[in-house]
């Protein structure tokens, strides 16, 4: 039998936002279970606790939530991030919370991305709010109930 070839190992993202990057950037943020392929976040219960927690964070100034979705076992978000904040940290201690409370076992880390221009923004978002039509879900987006935006005043 022939030696399995050795897996690539896995890189580590730092989620260090760089000193020149002003505060209040928007990062689209991907979080995932630890177990895929179940869900354990499309319920309204979980769905509601973590909507709650998000909300207790933005209250409290550790980000700036304006999209928030949740699919059955990873969510994305458009978030932004007070100079005084470190992401790695604020993310870490949300999913904490969440996993506690709701009893979710996270991947560790999550992926993250600046976006540049407000058309990358449009493009995020419209991938967020898509993400349940192109899973088979429900054909139209606006019906997912999964989703927290942010309010427009």
């Amino acid at each position: 039998m022939a030696p399995s070839p050795q897996l690539p190992a896995r890189k580590h993202l730092s989620h260090v936002t760089p000193p020149w990057v002003k505060e209040g950037e928007v990062f689209f943020v991907t979080i995932c279970c630890a177990e895929r392929r179940i869900n354990q976040l499309a319920k309204p219960e979980i769905f509601g606790a973590m909507a709650a927690a998000l909300e207790e964070y933005v209250r409290s100034g550790k980000f700036w939530a304006h999209l928030f979705l949740a699919m059955p076992d990873h969510l994305h978000a458009l978030l932004s991030f007070p100079a005084a904040e470190q992401m790695a940290k604020v993310v870490r201690d949300w999913k904490r919370f969440v996993a506690r409370q709701q009893g979710i076992a996270w991947q560790p880390g999550f992926f993250d991305h600046r976006l540049r221009s407000a058309a990358s923004y449009m493009e995020k978002a419209g991938y967020i709010r898509m993400n349940p039509v192109r899973a088979g879900f429900i054909a139209d987006a606006s019906k997912w109930p999964y989703i927290w935006e942010v309010r427009q005043t």
